[in-house]
Parts: structure tokens; C-alpha cells; sequence
């Protein structure tokens, strides 16, 4: 596999940052972390939820943090007292400590999050502020009008 050095490119380059932060991301030789399997789906117009497969995991096990662009779910098993005294002959789940990141786009906020049957749920929904709306421009001085935009909540 090829490597390419992008580096020249950044000199010339003002406010491209997260641009070239994902191109780094997508030309890194790094394989994707696979643990733990999730899904994404959209709920809504604007409107999504991410299911992540966490069988074994506490609510107090678990951390969500939202970061600009960034979301990031983190678990951590805490080892119990009666845990270490038992002997497992097979141990087929896993319960390893994870991180996993998700980019998020512009205008996305995490609205809640819920543990329920093993798989953790954190809705999200797409709220694009007034200012960044498109707005139609009046020809020969009448008042610009704002197009309305349909914008529905995640429940």
C-alpha cells in the first residue's frame, strides 16, 4: 500500500483543518476497531439513533461524551468481588473495555440516551439554527422571506 505525504498541501491552506483531518483518517494504514458491533439508523427526517451491542455492561460501566464533532462512548466493566472468586471454563462474551468515536455533522445534538436488553441507544437529532437556513432574496427592494424548512424532534 502507498503512503502519500500531504503535509505540502497543508502550508497553503487556512480553516481546512477537519478536511484534511479526515483525509489523514481515511489514508491511515489503522484498521477500524470492530468491538462493539453497532448500528446506525435514521428515525426521522433529521432524526437518528445509534444502537451499540453492549451485553454485560452497567449503565454505571458506561460514558458518553459529546465534543464538538465528536461523539465518544466508552465502557469499562467493573470487577465485582464475587467475579474474581469464580472460575469460568469458557468465556465466550466479551466484556473487554472499549472506545468507540463517531464524527458527527454539523448541527447534530445527542438528545438522550437509554440501556435497555444489552444494546445502548443515544438518539440524535439535526437542528440547523435560523441563521444557516437558506433564505430566498427579493428582487427590486421587497423584503427577503425565509423559507420555512421542515424540522421535526426526535421523540
Amino acid at each position: 500500500m502507498r503512503h502519500f505525504d500531504l503535509s505540502p498541501l497543508y502550508r497553503s491552506t487556512v480553516g481546512f483543518d477537519r478536511l484534511f483531518n479526515l483525509l489523514d483518517q481515511a489514508t491511515s494504514a489503522e484498521t477500524a476497531p470492530t468491538y462493539p458491533p453497532y448500528n446506525i439508523e435514521r428515525t426521522a427526517e433529521n432524526a437518528y439513533r445509534i444502537s451499540i451491542a453492549v451485553a454485560g455492561f452497567s449503565e454505571s460501566d458506561l460514558a458518553i461524551e459529546s465534543k464538538e464533532n465528536t461523539l465518544t462512548v466508552r465502557g469499562e466493566k467493573q470487577v465485582s468481588e464475587t467475579a474474581e472468586k469464580r472460575e469460568v471454563l469458557h468465556q465466550g462474551i466479551a466484556a473487554r473495555a472499549f472506545e468507540r468515536r463517531f464524527q458527527l455533522a454539523d448541527y447534530v445534538q445527542v438528545t438522550g440516551a437509554s440501556l435497555e436488553n444489552g444494546l445502548l441507544h443515544i438518539d440524535l437529532v439535526r437542528e440547523i439554527p435560523e441563521a444557516k437556513k437558506p433564505r430566498q432574496i427579493a428582487i427590486g427592494g421587497k423584503p427577503a422571506k425565509v423559507l420555512e424548512a421542515k424540522v421535526s424532534k426526535a421523540a
